[in-house]
């Protein structure tokens, strides 16, 4: 693996040889970075008093791909000889969200050619996927769409009547349109039985709207609940299935109603929804799911501050999801302000096929991985997991240029940014670590973590145009090393 420097190359050598190793990472701004001198003091190798040395293990992605998640060679030694770099301080004393995964979206089409790769190929990437050994990248949340998603072959919930027909007693619910869907998560969590699930409806049954559509229109009032009696039955079918889903959304993206399916919900009609009757028929069914609200853009943190608002439907809240295709990624701060009591989470950001992989490395790291974490998020999720060579399976009307984590092919499995954006996360913070402090130094986007195990982990993004070297500091003892611009480092240390 080739160690990432550009600057000052035969001053970096020189730091290898005595076992310092260069490296990338990613932090959100709100600092200016300190000037590096033109000749800095090179840092002597330290060793510990009682004679060992504290080494730090380091992972490295670049936007050229001459890295891709690899560990790089040597140690990074913590010592205390002064430099002219600035210093990303990590502080685990001060301790912020506890974190429950990182991941995707299994969607309709994801487990369609997941399932259809060859039985050994399919169950070395499942392993993969969602181990945790070596070559393994850890995966711990996913989430599932309630019916059809866009990225389906057609869209379908679990309750279709013929036109003009109704079904209030939902004598004819069944959720073996997603057979394939369910008996992958067996697999899945038959390799990491702690992984997260939750769950989010693209429309309800069309007989139930306004408008009799897959797209758009509204949830009549006259069916909530109907509606609500059609989740009991779903979160009850998937128990049985044993597969427990930890959350649901009532609406994914409640204020586009473009998609196919889809379908609109105001602030307004989600809150009675939940409070007079999601949440109460969740809670005479003894069903454990937390309910979360809003799960749309962050440009509109305003609704879900309105339902957290009112006091009865509040006390059926978990908290508020977000994806970022339109806002800034500090709105869910604001809603965490607001109501601290209350998680948030961020659900949902897609990779587009006309985007080049350094540019959606870097923008998907500083936002969605760091950005989302360092505002309070309990996970990060990006969009599909996987899909064919020709961005599908999708609905007439979904996302044509949705590019998945994989590209699925034959038996041919590519690797796509999506994945190394959640890798750097997924595969090195387990879920029940918990946020710790770590400064912000320009253009060195940064959230840092201790694992249960008591590991600390940095993630690191050079955000800037240039290689930057910096200092990782903890106790008054520091590692000095580098990234080149765009890359992203994964940093473990005891």
């Amino acid at each position: 693996m080739k160690l990432v420097y550009t600057i000052s190359s035969r001053l970096f050598y020189l730091i290898f040889v005595l076992g310092i190793t260069a490296g990338c990472s990613s932090s959100s701004t709100d600092e200016e970075l300190t000037e590096t001198p033109e000749n800095p003091e090179i840092p002597t190798t330290p060793t510990n008093p009682s004679g060992t040395v504290n080494e730090m293990d380091f992972w490295l992605t670049t936007g050229n791909r001459s890295a891709e998640l690899d560990k790089q060679p040597g140690n990074l030694i913590f010592g205390t000889s002064p430099n002219g770099y600035t210093s990303i301080e990590v502080d685990a004393s001060k301790t912020y969200q506890t974190i429950d995964g990182f991941g995707f979206s299994l969607t309709g089409g994801s487990a369609q050619v997941i399932n259809a790769l060859p039985a050994d190929k399919k169950r070395d990437l499942l392993q993969e996927l969602f181990g945790t050994g070596t070559n393994d990248i850890g995966i711990s949340y996913l989430r599932i769409s309630v019916g059809a998603s866009d990225l389906n072959e057609v869209p379908f919930t679990y309750n279709d009547m013929p036109a003009g027909e109704t079904d209030e007693d939902l004598s004819e619910f069944s959720i073996e349109k997603d057979r394939g869907v369910i008996d992958l998560l067996k697999e899945i969590l038959t390799i990491n039985p702690s992984l997260k699930i939750m769950a989010s409806p693209w429309t309800a049954p069309v007989w139930m709207k306004d408008n009799s559509s897959f797209i758009g229109g509204r949830l009549q009032p006259k069916y909530y609940e109907v509606y609500a009696n059609y989740w009991v039955k779903y979160l009850n079918a998937m128990q049985a299935e044993g597969i427990t889903i930890d959350a649901l959304t009532p609406q994914n993206e409640p204020l586009h109603g473009g998609n196919n399916p889809s379908m609109e919900m105001s602030a307004t009609e989600q809150s009675n929804f939940i409070k007079n009757n999601l949440g109460p028929f969740l809670k005479q069914a003894e069903i454990a799911t937390k309910i979360i609200i809003y799960d749309h853009n962050c440009d509109n943190p305003q609704y879900p501050i309105s339902i957290l608002n009112d006091a009865v439907t509040n006390q059926f809240i978990d908290g508020s999801a977000f994806h970022l295709y339109a806002g800034d990624i500090a709105a869910l701060s604001t809603v965490h302000n607001a109501f601290p009591d209350k998680n948030v989470y961020f659900t949902e950001q897609y990779n587009s096929s006309t985007e080049d992989f350094a540019g959606t490395l870097k923008w998907h790291l500083k936002n969605v991985i760091i950005g989302s974490m360092r505002n309070w998020s309990k996970n990060a999720l990006e969009w599909n997991l996987a899909n064919d060579a020709g961005f599908g399976p999708h609905t007439d009307g979904g996302c044509t240029v949705c590019k998945g984590a994989l590209t699925l092919s034959g038996s041919a499995i590519t690797r796509n940014v999506g994945y190394y954006i959640v890798a750097h996360a997924s595969k090195f913070v387990s879920a029940g670590s918990v946020r710790i402090e770590s400064a912000l130094k320009g253009e060195l986007q940064n959230v840092a973590f201790v694992r249960p195990d008591g590991k600390k982990v940095l993630i690191v993004e050079n955000n800037g145009s240039t290689n930057l070297p910096f200092n990782i500091k903890q106790n008054g003892k520091w590692v000095v090393t580098a990234l080149d611009a765009g890359a992203v480092g994964t940093y473990i240390w005891e």
